[in-house]
C-alpha cells in the first residue's frame, strides 16, 4: 500500500478588505513557505489581529498565527483586526500531498524498526501521518463563543441585546446570561416569535419584564419595528445574536436592518455575533427582489436563497443599501462555506416554531411561497415547508407531474396530511412531502416555483393566488415580484429568471463574503 504524507505551501497571494490600495497590514510566513503536516507554519502580522481558518478540515490556525495542515485542499487564512472586524487580510493556502516524508519521523513509524529499511536521508517507506477524522477536527466556535476576544468593544458601555431561544454559546449557555454576567447588559429586544421563540408567526408581541434577570424586554415586532429614541437612549451598544434561516423572507434579518437604522440615527454602535446559514454558505439562488414589493419580508433587492450568514448580511445591508452605521462583528471560527448546520456539530434549536430541523431550513427558502396560496404549506403537522397540500390534490398525480420535472437533488412523495392549525385545519389534505436526496445539487427556490405552477396546470378551477388582485399580496412580497401571480411567465422562463438573477447578485454578493467562498455546484 502506498504510503503519503502531506505538504503545506502557502500561496503569497493576499486579498484584504477596507482599503482601496494598500493592504490595512502586513502578514509574514516563518521560515520554509513549505512545511509537513504535524509540523508548524507562523504567520504573523504587524497588528493585533485574529486568526481564523475557512476550513480546519485542511488546515487549522490558532490564536497565534500557528498553521498546521491536516488533509488536501485549498484554505484561505484570515487575520482580522481586532479593533475592526472590517478590515481583515486574507492569506491562501494550499495542501497538497508528497511522497517523500523526512526520515526522522520513521520513529513514529511501528512498521520500520530502528529505521532500518531507511537509507541516510532518505525515505521510510512504509511510514505515513494518519488520515484525519472529520468528526474529531470539526470544530465551529460562534461570534458569541468569542466574546471575551473583544470584551474593550463592551467596556464602560450600556449594552442591549436582540436575541430569542436560538442566542446561546456551543455550550447551550444562553447569551442573555453571558452578556449579563460579563457586560453591563441594560435591556433586550424581542423580535417576531418573542424572545423564547413561542408566539406564531405574525402573533403581535408585547414588551414585557424578563423573569431571569428583570430586565425589560422591548418588542420589535409589536407597536414598531425599529427601536424607538427612548429604546436607543438607554443603550451606548446594540448587538444582535440570533440564528437566521437563509431566507429572503426570514424577518429576523430585517429587525437587524431597522435596529442598524436607529444606531445610525442615534450614534450607536451595532455589534453582531455570528451564526451559520443553516442552509450553507455555498449555495445561493433566486430571482432579485422588485423594490416595488419591499416589506418586512424582503427589504431589499437580495436572493430569495441568499447563502450567506447573518454578519455579511449585516455588512451588505449597511454598505451596499447605505445604512452606514458604526458597525463591529464578531466573527466565527471554524466555519467553512460548505457547511450545512449540522456538519458544525453544534445543538439545534428550532429559530421559530416552523422551523423544527435543519432539514425544513433547507427547503425553507423555496416551500415557503406556498403560504401565498390557497394550498397548506404544512404549517400544523410536524414537518411544516417540507409537506404542502390541499383537499383538491391528487397525491400520486401530483408527485407523478413534479418527478417528471427531473429536478436536481429531490423526489417528490405522495404524502396525505391534516393540519391542525392554519389553512385547511382539520381538513385531509393530499400533495407531496418534499426529500432532498442530494443537498448538494438541490435548487430550494427552482423547486418551490415548480411546485406553485404544476400545481396551477393541474387544477385551474381551484389553485388560487391568495388575494390575487391586490399588489401587496402575501405571494408577492415572497416572490419580490407580480410574476407568479399574474402567470406572466411559462416554469422555463421562470428557471431562466433564476439563472440571470442569481449571476447578477454574485458580484454584489462576493463582495461582502467574510469566509472563503467556494464554487457553486
Amino acid at each position: 500500500m502506498k504510503k503519503t504524507c502531506l505538504l503545506i505551501i502557502a500561496c503569497l497571494a493576499l486579498c484584504f478588505v477596507g482599503c482601496t490600495e494598500e493592504p490595512p497590514f502586513k502578514l509574514s510566513v516563518s521560515n520554509d513557505e513549505v512545511v509537513q503536516v504535524g509540523s508548524q507554519m507562523h504567520l504573523s502580522a504587524n497588528a493585533e489581529v485574529v486568526w481564523s481558518s475557512s476550513n480546519p478540515l485542511i488546515a487549522t490556525v490558532d490564536e497565534l498565527g500557528i498553521v498546521v495542515g491536516i488533509s488536501q485542499g485549498n484554505v484561505t487564512i484570515t487575520a482580522t483586526l481586532k479593533s475592526d472586524a472590517t478590515v481583515f487580510v486574507k492569506h491562501q493556502v494550499t495542501v497538497i500531498p508528497s511522497t517523500n516524508p523526512p526520515c526522522e519521523e520513521c520513529e513514529e513509524c511501528k512498521e520500520c524498526e530502528e529505521c532500518k529499511e531507511c537509507p541516510e536521508g532518505g525515505v521510510c517507506p512504509t511510514f505515513s501521518f494518519p488520515e484525519p477524522s472529520s468528526e474529531e477536527e470539526v470544530f465551529v466556535e460562534l461570534g458569541i463563543d468569542r466574546l471575551d476576544e473583544y470584551l474593550d468593544w463592551f467596556s464602560g458601555k450600556r449594552v442591549g441585546l436582540i436575541t430569542n431561544q436560538t442566542g446561546f454559546n456551543r455550550n447551550l449557555v444562553s447569551t442573555i446570561d453571558i452578556l449579563y454576567e460579563k457586560v453591563n447588559l441594560v435591556a433586550l429586544f424581542a423580535p417576531e416569535h418573542g424572545i423564547r421563540g413561542d408566539r406564531q408567526a405574525g402573533a403581535y408581541i408585547p414588551s414585557y419584564v424578563d423573569e431571569k434577570t428583570g430586565l425589560t424586554v422591548y418588542s420589535l415586532y409589536g407597536a414598531t419595528k425599529k427601536p424607538t429614541v427612548d429604546m436607543m437612549n438607554l443603550v451606548d451598544v446594540l448587538c444582535i445574536d440570533i440564528q437566521d434561516a437563509g431566507a429572503r423572507f426570514y424577518t429576523y434579518i430585517y429587525t437587524m436592518a431597522y435596529a442598524m437604522e436607529a444606531c445610525q440615527e442615534n450614534n450607536k454602535t451595532f455589534i453582531v455575533f455570528d451564526r451559520p446559514n443553516p442552509a450553507g454558505g455555498q449555495h445561493y439562488e433566486g430571482n432579485i427582489l422588485d423594490m416595488e414589493y419591499s416589506s418586512f419580508i424582503g427589504k431589499y433587492p437580495i436572493l430569495q436563497r441568499h447563502g450567506m450568514t447573518i454578519a455579511e448580511l449585516a455588512y451588505m445591508f449597511n454598505e451596499e443599501f447605505g445604512i452606514a452605521c458604526d458597525l463591529k462583528v464578531v466573527l466565527m471560527r471554524g466555519w467553512g462555506r460548505y457547511m450545512y448546520y449540522d456538519d458544525t456539530k453544534l445543538p439545534w434549536v428550532t429559530p421559530s416554531p416552523n422551523l423544527p430541523s435543519v432539514e425544513t431550513a433547507i427547503v425553507y427558502s423555496g416551500t415557503c411561497i406556498i403560504e401565498g396560496t390557497n394550498m397548506s404549506e404544512g404549517r400544523g403537522t410536524t414537518t411544516p415547508f417540507q409537506v404542502v397540500g390541499a383537499p383538491y390534490i391528487n397525491a400520486w398525480d401530483y408527485a407523478e407531474a413534479l418527478n417528471a420535472l427531473n429536478l436536481p437533488g429531490v423526489v417528490f412523495r405522495p404524502a396525505s396530511f391534516t393540519p391542525t392549525f392554519s389553512k385547511h385545519a382539520n381538513t385531509l389534505c393530499h400533495g407531496v412531502q418534499v426529500h432532498v436526496i442530494d443537498r448538494a445539487t438541490f435548487q430550494a427556490v427552482k423547486t418551490g416555483w415548480a411546485l406553485v405552477d404544476v400545481v396551477r396546470d393541474m387544477y385551474p378551477n381551484d389553485f388560487t393566488i391568495l388575494n390575487p388582485n391586490t399588489k401587496l399580496n402575501t405571494m408577492n412580497l415572497l416572490t419580490g415580484g407580480n410574476f407568479i401571480t399574474k402567470d406572466l411567465y411559462t416554469l422555463e422562463q421562470q428557471f431562466a429568471l433564476i439563472i440571470a438573477d442569481t449571476e447578477t447578485f454574485s458580484a454584489t454578493r462576493n463582495k461582502y463574503l467574510l469566509y472563503i467562498e467556494e464554487p457553486q455546484a
